[in-house]
């Protein structure tokens, strides 16, 4: 098992996502519009980007499947 350390991880932030980009990154899939899901992970890196900002470190991007 590999254990990560991620400074202040238990802060909470805030993230406005419509009800389909919530239900993308929930598992559902809409095969008509891919920009759905594309949109609702670069909501989620943004927030991430400034989080880690706000910590003074250099601007690391924490990869989405570790956010599970």
């Amino acid at each position: 098992m590999n254990l990560t350390k991620i400074p202040n991880g238990d802060e909470k932030v805030t993230v406005e996502l419509t009800v389909k980009e919530l239900m993308a990154l929930a598992g559902v899939h809409f095969h008509s519009n891919h920009d759905v899901k594309v949109s609702a992970r670069k909501k989620l890196n943004m927030v991430l980007a400034d989080t880690s900002a706000q910590d003074g470190k250099q601007n690391t991007s924490i990869s989405y499947q570790f956010l599970n």
